[in-house]
């Protein structure tokens, strides 16, 4: 069977070891968990999990069932059309050319956020591929560090 990439969304109570029932789910069928973003929904006791993974249709639809029937999972969405956005930080040493690194943060939703005495900090924040992209033009630079989010997605 074609392994497909899926990105589940999953509403959950904001307590304790519901990220170890959710991922013990993953786990339990053999399937990697490619990126997991969690973050508390405002005004509520609510989090919103976006779990990005790649599979066989049959299994992805049983660990969507069982998300269903997780006790503090309020709501699991399959996204089909979604807006998914990923972050990427990249320390680059002072010596680099400033300006570059500028104008390819720019064209990625980007730019230089932190300035020191011997490095500076750039951010992009785009579509998954998008940000595999910059980082890999990014690699010019020298990069002293490489630190990603992990997507977050919304429906549409």
């Amino acid at each position: 069977m074609e392994k497909v990439r899926r990105v589940i969304s999953v509403i959950v109570a904001n307590e304790a070891q519901v990220l170890a029932r959710v991922s013990g789910l993953f786990a339990g069928r053999g399937y990697n968990i490619d990126s997991l973003t969690v973050a508390p929904i405002p005004d509520t006791q609510l989090s919103h999990m976006t779990i990005v993974t790649h599979g066989n249709r049959r299994v992805i639809e049983q660990i969507v069932k069982q998300l269903h029937k997780l006790i503090p999972a309020f709501k699991v969405i399959e996204h089909e059309q979604m807006v998914e956005k990923e972050m990427v930080l990249i320390k680059f040493p002072i010596e680099s050319p400033i300006a570059d690194i500028q104008a390819l943060c720019t064209a990625y939703n980007g730019g230089i956020v932190n300035v020191g005495t011997d490095m500076l900090i750039a951010m992009a924040a785009d579509e998954q591929q998008r940000i595999a992209h910059f980082i890999e033009a990014a690699k010019r630079y020298h990069p002293i560090e490489i630190v990603r989010s992990g997507v977050v997605a919304m429906e549409r």
